[in-house]
Formats: C-alpha cells, structure tokens, sequence
C-alpha cells in the first residue's frame, strides 16, 4: 500500500477531535497531555477529563500519528498529563492529505530541556488565548508559531531580512482588532542576541513606514511583546526612542491580560 493510502486509511479511524489535535501539534509542535485536556477536553469533571485524555493518547499512539517523548513535565506524578507529545511521520501525511503540493515534515526528535521548555511556554499561551476566548471576552482570530510567524522583508538598503518572533497573535477585543508578534524569554539568551533582535524589529517597522508611503504592503504587524528580566528589558537597551512605543514587556503570568488590554501601548504597523 502507497504512503498516501495507508495515511488515508488512518484518517478514517480519526474522529474530529483527533483531527484538531493533530492540527494543534502540528502548529505548536509539541504539547503536554494537560495542554491537550485544557484545549479539546473542557467539558466534565477533572477526573473524567483525565481519563479521556489517557484513552485519546493511547489510542493515537497505537495508531503511530502522534509520539510521546520520554521527558515528562513535574515529574512522574504529573501522569499522563505530564507527558510531551508531538506530531509524528503519519500524523503529518495524514494532515497533508487535505494539501495540494508536499507539505515539509517537521521530526520530532529527543531534544534539551531548555528548549522543550521554551516550546512548551508558547504553546501555554495559546491554551490561554483560546480558553480566554471562550469565555466570550475576546475572539482568537490567529495563532501562528515558528516558522508560519516569520516575516521576510527588504530592508531599507534593499537587502534579504527575516524576523523571527516566536508566534504572532491576532485578537478580536470589542470593536478593535489587537495583533502582536511574540517573543518568548526563557532568561537564556544573551544580551547582544536581544539588542540584536530588538533592532531587526524595528527595521521591520521601518520599513512598514516606507512601505505605506510608497502604497506596498509588508503583512502583518502589530506590536511586540516580550516578557524578560529587568536588565532584559527594551528601554535599557539601545532602542530608539521613537520606537520604544512598539515593545511591551510583561512577566509571562501576565501575558493574557497584556495582550487583551485595548489600552496597551503597542504601535500597530
């Protein structure tokens, strides 16, 4: 049987939900079984949500769309929630049946703690937004990750430029639209690489400026978020000062409310 056949007739054996939790690995990259719970097992009391994550895992990892790696989150009495779990092979051949053209399967492989965690720290603020949304206090009206959040751009000298926000947010909050392109500080990188990426975004910003003026579009913008230590933070960095508007800094607890506020003081493109 041909990959596309065998992919297929996993398919058939995936119900909807199974379906948007191959989606959301695919995005995120990697989820925990508690991030899965509070994203696609809302309804029901605690013990029989877990039970219904344990059987769903089980059975699509049966099934070889989805692997579990061997790293658990808060130990081993964290259980099935504290499991990490991406998208295998199958599971993106499954997703690419819906694609026209071949789709780039991303492995998941075994990888350092650190970056896991900072994988995982994304992804918790997208079961933020959407358990925010559903409360009926915003809309979730976009999500990316890496790399679908990147933007490539001519800067001003003409040259080749990427801007590589860990995620881009788009929210519906009363009559306004709120767009952010997020940066995730896990306090392990160094300070010339912040002061460095500080600077690409403001050249995207720039370049947002000339590229209105002249009648061309550049994408999305929004402001840019970024939740580090004191001495991390832009305005003690060498941002100018015309563009310290754009950055908005909050502790990562407080991510939710700093993205939804309308009063934030984030520059939009």
């Amino acid at each position: 049987m041909s990959r596309r056949g065998h992919a297929a007739r996993l398919r058939d054996k995936l119900s909807d939900r199974d379906m948007a939790i191959l989606r959301d690995l695919e995005a995120l990259r990697l989820l925990t079984g508690k991030q899965l719970r509070r994203l696609h097992f809302p309804d029901g009391d605690p013990v029989t949500q877990a039970r219904k994550v344990r059987a769903t895992l089980k059975r699509l990892s049966d099934l070889g769309v989805i692997v579990r790696l061997s790293r658990r989150v808060g130990g081993i009495r964290a259980g099935s929630e504290g499991f990490v779990i991406g998208l295998s092979g199958w599971g993106h051949a499954v997703l690419g049946l819906d694609s026209p053209v071949p789709r780039r399967h991303r492995r998941v492989v075994e990888t350092k703690p650190a970056f896991q965690a900072h994988v995982l720290a994304v992804a918790d603020l997208y079961v933020g937004l959407v358990e925010h949304a559903r409360t009926g206090s915003s809309e979730l009206l976009e999500f990316a990750g890496e790399p679908e959040a990147w933007r490539r751009f001519g800067g001003l000298g003409g040259q080749a430029i990427t801007l590589k926000p860990d995620a881009f947010v788009r929210l519906g909050v009363g009559d306004y639209e709120l767009a952010s392109f997020i940066e995730q500080d896990m306090a392990t990188e160094s300070l010339p690489t912040i002061v460095r990426k500080l600077a690409v975004y403001v050249t995207y910003w720039r370049t947002a400026r000339n590229s209105r003026r002249t009648g061309s579009s550049l994408g999305c913008g929004g402001s840019f978020r970024l939740p580090p230590a004191s001495s991390r933070r832009p305005e003690h960095q060498p941002v100018p000062s015309e563009a310290r508007a754009l950055f908005s800094v909050c502790l990562t607890t407080d991510a939710l409310p700093s993205l939804t506020q309308l009063e934030h003081e984030g520059g939009a493109l």
